[in-house]
Formats: structure tokens, sequence, C-alpha cells
């Protein structure tokens, strides 16, 4: 789908449904394409999580009493559910 920058300003909520839908919407200054909506990939579960990885090094670790170990643990990490 094609619209023009005014039709753009006005309608931009609207656009941005349809993009929501998965449609991509091109914006057309005088009909000449400058611009394209398109949806966002949604983050994986647990990406932020992951972005931080190491991030607290050397401020947590786990007692040598911990009724899991570090197997158990890294499996409940890397497999939530």
């Amino acid at each position: 789908m094609q619209v023009n920058v005014g039709q753009a300003k006005t309608e931009l909520s609207k656009l941005l449904a349809r993009v929501e839908a998965g449609e991509e919407v091109e914006i057309a200054r005088d009909g000449v394409p400058v611009a394209r909506l398109v949806p966002v990939e949604p983050p994986s579960p647990g990406s932020r999580f992951l972005a931080e990885w190491g991030a607290m090094a050397g401020h947590v670790w786990i007692g040598d009493d911990s009724e899991f170990t570090d197997t158990e643990i890294d499996d409940m990490i890397d497999d939530p559910a």
C-alpha cells in the first residue's frame, strides 16, 4: 500500500494498525516513495536477560549447600518452562 505524506500524517494510527496486522505501507512524496512502515519483530522471550548475560559476574554466586547442581541451574535458565 502507498500513501502520500499528508494522508500518512492524518491517518497514522490507522496505518500503524495495518502494519501491526502484517502489511507494509510506503509513504510517498509526489508519488515517489521515501519511507516504508514495516512490522517490527517482537523481541524473543528472555532476550533482555540474555543481552545482560554476565553483567552480575562476581556479584552473585551459588553456595556449596545449594539444593541444585550447576547443571540443573543451567537447565532451568535455558528452559524456564
